[in-house]
């Protein structure tokens, strides 16, 4: 702003948003005098670089609430987590799946998590089963980022809404 433009000429844009053309630095700076108001550099990356006639301190100000008002308004994904057993009661998979939709409404990831307990390691088909059965009743609503997978004793799937 105002001395801290290094270049020759510059195109100019005054207070009330006349364009001036490409002028020199000094006339542009004479303008920006008269009006009682700064120049400041708006495109340095073009050439000749556009600059503003106007009042920094409440251009800054005007800026930082453009970018308070974006942070505000974006969306932080949550990955929330869904725990289950491969022999799961009709009852209790309604209670976590009312609690999915909950979840895939918000606009949060969800992770779907079998647990195998002894003897269930061996019947992982039905922990398999389970999480393809919330596929299909999710089919329209969600997309699988991570197909169902075991870690361990965990039969893991991540789904997002689409």
């Amino acid at each position: 702003m105002n001395d801290e433009i290094d270049v020759p000429n510059v195109r100019v844009i005054d207070a009330e948003g006349e364009n001036h053309g490409v002028i020199s630095l000094e006339d542009a700076l004479e303008i920006a005098d008269e009006a009682g108001l700064d120049l400041v550099e708006v495109s340095p990356q073009v050439s000749p670089p556009v600059c503003k006639v106007l009042d920094y301190g409440k251009f800054k100000y005007e800026q930082q609430k453009k970018a308070n008002e974006a942070r505000k308004k974006q969306k932080i994904i949550e990955v929330k987590e869904i725990k289950m057993r491969p022999g799961i009661d009709e009852h209790d998979y309604q209670v976590k799946m009312r609690n999915v939709r909950k979840f895939i409404d918000n606009g949060d990831k969800v992770k779907m998590t079998i647990r195998f307990r002894g003897r269930e390691m061996a019947h992982q088909e039905l922990g398999l089963r389970v999480l393809t059965r919330v596929r299909e009743e999710m089919e329209e609503d969600i997309k699988v980022e991570q197909m169902p997978r075991t870690e361990g004793r965990l039969m893991v799937m991540i789904i997002a809404p689409k």
